[in-house]
């Protein structure tokens, strides 16, 4: 998912209590992907409830977000809205390779293998629409803002960001970085240990954070040739060039000073590619939102998630405890937070 230049980018690590204060805005449909991948049983099944629904979302939610709460962090969701046409070929692609995993995992639990079951299991996940008016249903009564984007959900952050709404972005992709975030968080919602596949072993997942001023710095280029490179590699929107890795993009645009000259002096072409670089120099974005934070609906809350999806009472109100203690528990904490 996103685009792959992860490798040419530094980030620093850090601790969820350094983003105290800051108002981070959550690449919601990334998230909760997360959530429905992660949060698993054994043998790959996501948590059901007693109908059967898929409740490992509403899970990673309210246990995920009582934690940035109670460190700090002010989150608000942002939703994904009408893609561009030119996503088109890569929700196609998308939706194949989970139709393919699904198989494989059925395949590989009657075959007794369960890391090989876990692994499609969490290649199969799908965000859908029931999933998305869950979160949204589950994050208003957590008293947890969220934003319908018109477009790109990790667009509409960004251009908070930049606007001063919020401090950063919380994603594991970055494409945050191509439509010109300053500062992305990765690992905020996943933090953790996570095991090796095919090994037993078991590495610790940390925040980290990446600075988009700093790896332009450092790389040489201006925020134009990222997303030049980012062209070349291959987005959400458009296909790569054969051949050509990240290394590979930020050699020959550095050489040729812009993609234009460097697939013109090589006879190659990207469709659309001057629509998309403007797309992401300039998405939809909107400023019909609110931000405000407010303390949990209790009731709301355990009527949802209890009543209606068969949770533990005891675990959510514990939860519910932590996050209306961190945002609403004396007058010092009410001044941060309202």
């Amino acid at each position: 998912m996103g685009v792959d230049i992860g490798d040419l980018l530094k980030r620093s690590t850090i601790e969820v209590s350094d983003l105290s204060l800051n108002v981070v805005a959550i690449d919601a449909f990334n998230t909760l992907y997360q959530f429905l991948s992660i949060i698993r049983q054994r043998d790959g099944t996501p948590l059901k409830d007693s109908q059967g629904n898929i409740t490992s979302h509403l899970s990673g939610i309210l246990y995920r977000m009582a934690n940035l709460v109670e460190a700090g962090v002010k989150p608000v969701f942002v939703f994904d809205g009408k893609p561009p046409e030119w996503k088109s070929v890569t929700i196609h692609k998308r939706t194949e390779a989970r139709e393919n995993a699904k198989a494989k995992w059925e395949e590989a639990k009657e075959q007794g293998l369960a890391e090989e079951a876990y692994k499609y299991a969490q290649a199969s996940s799908k965000v859908d629409a029931s999933i998305v008016e869950d979160s949204k249903k589950l994050l208003t009564a957590m008293g947890i803002p969220f934003v319908d984007a018109p477009s790109e959900g990790e667009a509409q952050a960004a251009y908070m960001v930049k606007k001063g709404d919020a401090d950063k972005i919380a994603s594991q992709d970055y494409d945050s970085l191509l439509f010109g975030s300053p500062l992305v968080v990765r690992n905020l919602t996943v933090s953790g240990k996570r095991k090796l596949q095919k090994k037993n072993i078991y590495v610790d997942v940390k925040p980290e954070i990446i600075s988009l001023k700093d790896n332009l710095n450092e790389l040489g280029i201006s925020h134009s040739q990222l997303i030049d490179i980012a062209l070349c590699i291959g987005t959400d929107f458009n296909e790569g060039l054969e051949g050509i890795g990240p290394k590979t993009a930020l050699k020959l645009i550095k050489e040729h000073g812009n993609i234009e000259n460097m697939l013109a002096s090589k006879g190659l072409e990207i469709p659309d590619m001057e629509d998309i670089k403007e797309f992401f120099k300039s998405p939809p974005v909107t400023d019909d939102y609110l931000l405000k934070w407010k303390k949990p609906d209790t009731a709301q809350v355990i009527s949802f998630l209890c009543n209606e999806h068969d949770f533990s009472e005891d675990r959510v109100t514990k939860a519910l405890e932590r996050l209306e203690a961190s945002s609403g528990g004396g007058q010092s904490t009410l001044d941060k937070w309202f």
